[in-house]
């Protein structure tokens, strides 16, 4: 039982960074009707500014203390994913409304290798890393309840608690503010937040600020734990099977698509695996996202259901 738990476990926290970068695909969805294959591109370039923030901020102010060192390139990384994303809706997005959806989709992927781009020409192109201080040892936990207690990564049990406070925050700001509330009713239907005074192209520079805070905290969490490299554009992959699963305009189904499809990866992988060869943790998602798109495409919440939420 302590070994199950302890897969579980494993399962929810992965589940929950998965979440954080499907988050990034729903809001601009949500509000613009994009589907931005750029999110992996944008989690790069974020990382990259923040690694080498943390990097030039000593070098030249002479910090030394690490909080203020990581929270200063934090912010600044954040100004750099605010300009990233008004610049993306006033050079690109902007001339492109109306458009067919095919147009738009091959704008993001041209947005997605821009940014691989130019964020390697500005930052470099190495393997950076992300020092936050999050600890890197295991802890054994609930010993006097299971035989050899249950083994936790830290470093995951910390980026599960960050993912879910970011998901709480964006669930109240969604909810309960005034700017929140304009991108649900510009989610719902264009023309009438238009009639009712919503500036969209403001509300849409908005919610790409918001998904590149998004990013920026998805690629510190995810460079923190494998290093910034070119590699964590790949990371969006992985998030597109939980899209699918939870709803592509659902900010809930992300969260429960998320929490589903790492727990199935854990679990088939440790429990399946050693029968098949293993390896199914590589496309346990997808094949559970293609059963999706066969029966319900729609995803686990319809729009009726997320209207609602």
């Amino acid at each position: 039982m302590g070994f199950f738990l302890e897969t579980l476990l494993g399962g929810l926290m992965a589940g929950m960074l998965y979440s954080l970068v499907a988050l990034g695909f729903v809001l601009i969805y949500k509000a613009s009707g994009v589907f931005n294959f750029a999110q992996g591109a944008m989690v790069l370039f974020a990382a990259l500014a923040m690694a080498r923030f943390s990097e030039w901020l000593p070098m030249y102010t002479g910090l030394d203390n690490k909080f203020v060192i990581n929270l200063l390139a934090f912010v600044g990384a954040g100004a750099v994913m605010f300009v990233v994303a008004w610049l993306i809706e006033r050079l690109a997005l902007r001339h492109l409304v109306n458009q067919e959806g095919t147009t738009l989709l091959m704008a993001t992927l041209g947005i997605s290798y821009f940014l691989d781009g130019i964020g390697q020409t500005i930052f470099g192109s190495d393997v950076y890393s992300i020092d936050v201080g999050m600890p890197k040892d295991p802890v054994i936990m609930l010993e006097s309840m299971f035989p050899g207690g249950i083994l936790i990564n830290k470093e995951d049990l910390y980026a599960a608690v960050i993912a879910a406070l970011l998901v709480g925050l964006l669930t109240l700001f969604f909810q309960k503010t005034v700017t929140g509330r304009a991108l649900r009713a510009v989610a719902d239907d264009h023309q009438a937040a238009q009639s009712i005074g919503i500036p969209l192209n403001r509300i849409w520079v908005i919610v790409w600020c918001v998904a590149g805070v998004v990013a920026l905290v998805a690629g510190m969490i995810w460079g923190s734990k494998l290093g910034v490299q070119f590699s964590l554009t790949t990371v969006a992959l992985r998030a597109l099977p939980v899209v699918i699963l939870g709803g592509l305009t659902s900010v809930p189904g992300a969260i429960v698509g998320g929490l589903i499809i790492g727990v199935g990866e854990k679990l088939s992988e440790v429990f399946l695996g050693p029968y098949v060869g293993g390896g199914i943790e590589i496309w346990f998602a997808y094949v559970l996202a293609l059963v999706f798109l066969l029966f319900r495409p729609q995803g686990l919440f319809g729009e009726k259901i997320i209207d609602r939420v």
